[in-house]
């Protein structure tokens, strides 16, 4: 898909040229993935003309396998008629996601499209705060009873096989609709049709539906479940989440988590696609906070200036410290952040965590310290050695000790933990490694 086939280069001739029966003729040589594809990768114009000449049942069929972003540019540009037939016809979960991405105006005419039923399940999801797996899961599912007979829970799958988001596990309930258990398809059919699905079925993991989406998602795909069943505080049975939402979902946290680690928010559109004004509005709320944070190095700087213009040579170590303490907090923090999306550690594991980070710190401080005053003391003098590999000691224990403890602390305060990635802790640990520095300095130097 990176390269544009001939009758893609066509079309893009075609839709320049406004030959637009030639577009509509063109469209029908490719596969629904093709034109997903080419919608996704093309300018907001281009990407609303190739949609518009698809046949109303094959559009509906792309308009799903978009992605929320490009749903929500084509349903701005689409008229009233068209957008409330692709609307009605998503799952609800996938409505809930893309009126999160379009103006309130629009989101109010949506549903107001949709009849009564069908608008009554989305205005719950809707309900759930906006992290929730309660806003992603689907409340379209298949279930069963602990007092069926396996032919009747087979009959009631099939009834649901066209409306089901999954029909691979079937969760068990009560006559109140409660969470008992759970039941596979495989062993529905590998058991006599008079055998009681209460003997069959199996003990059941479940999410209430408030908690988070990425948590629920992770336990999902750790446990390797064809769907994770969600309850209310009553643990009556309200959704599902399919393991191929779960994987989606720890797809976009992943790329959030990335684009955050490196000081930006992420493209919700593929780059070439992306307007330049998006891009810029995607990087620059970080830069301007980063500057402000960066602020701090300047006082600590200011404070210490009589120390720098008694002893020059102090100047020329602050890249190769402040570079140290950044690389090694953000180190610490990586590897932290990673332990906490897979479950290795918690949030009440902060106390362990700091203690051993500090132990890597003083390790990697002595290495990198006997390296530093070694050095220095060859090119300057043994007292500025001392001062250089003293100081490198310090801030590794430091940096390393600050970048294990920002997630677990920003996760406890229900913060993303890549909020305090690389660029926060680095500038922190800028600011921080040149107090240590320069009071060393004083201390060893009597400056």
């Amino acid at each position: 898909m990176s390269e544009p086939t001939e009758t893609q280069t066509r079309i893009d001739e075609a839709i320049a040229e406004d030959r637009l029966s030639d577009v509509a003729r063109l469209l029908r040589e490719l596969g629904t993935r093709e034109i997903v594809h080419r919608i996704e990768h093309s300018p907001r114009r281009r990407a609303a003309v190739v949609f518009r000449l698809l046949p109303k049942a094959r559009a509906v069929d792309v308009f799903e396998k978009l992605g929320t972003a490009t749903k929500g540019e084509l349903i701005r540009g689409l008229q009233d008629a068209d957008v409330t037939a692709l609307f009605a016809e998503l799952p609800p979960d996938d409505r809930v996601t893309l009126l999160d991405e379009v103006p309130a105006t629009v989101a109010q005419r949506l549903l107001s499209g949709l009849d009564e039923s069908e608008r009554g399940v989305t205005t719950i999801m809707l309900g759930y705060p906006s992290r929730s797996v309660g806003r992603r899961m689907s409340p379209e599912f298949t279930l069963a009873h602990p007092e069926w007979r396996v032919a009747a829970a087979l009959e009631s799958v099939l009834a649901d096989v066209d409306r089901a988001d999954t029909i691979y596990a079937v969760p068990v309930t009560d006559g109140e609709r409660r969470l008992v258990g759970i039941v596979s398809l495989r062993e529905l059919l590998a058991n006599d049709g008079d055998t009681l699905i209460g003997d069959i079925m199996r003990p059941v993991i479940s999410v209430t539906a408030s908690e988070d989406a990425e948590d629920a998602a992770r336990l999902c795909s750790q446990q390797g479940l064809l769907a994770l069943p969600v309850v209310d505080r009553e643990t009556r049975l309200v959704g599902i989440l399919a393991a191929d939402d779960a994987s989606r979902i720890l797809r976009e946290a992943e790329a959030e988590d990335v684009a955050r680690a490196g000081g930006s928010e992420p493209l919700r559109r593929p780059y070439l696609s992306t307007s330049i004004l998006r891009i810029a509005r995607s990087r620059v709320v970080w830069l301007l906070v980063l500057a402000v944070s960066a602020l701090l190095t300047v006082q600590v700087l200011e404070v210490f200036e009589a120390t720098l213009g008694d002893m020059v040579a102090l100047a020329l170590f602050i890249p190769l410290l402040t570079g140290t303490g950044g690389n090694t907090g953000s180190q610490a923090a990586t590897t932290i952040t990673r332990a906490l999306a897979v479950g290795d550690v918690r949030t009440r594991d902060i106390a362990k965590v700091m203690l051993r980070e500090v132990r890597v710190g003083i390790l990697l401080g002595l290495l990198l310290g006997t390296l530093g005053f070694a050095l220095a003391s060859v090119v300057y003098d043994l007292s500025l050695g001392i001062v250089i590999g003293t100081t490198l000691l310090c801030i590794c224990a430091m940096a390393a000790t600050v970048g294990g403890s920002m997630p677990l602390i920003a996760k406890k305060i229900k913060v993303d933990p890549a909020v305090f990635s690389t660029p926060f802790i680095t500038t922190f640990c800028d600011a921080t490694g040149l107090l240590i520095y320069f009071s060393i300095a004083k201390a060893v130097l009597g400056i």
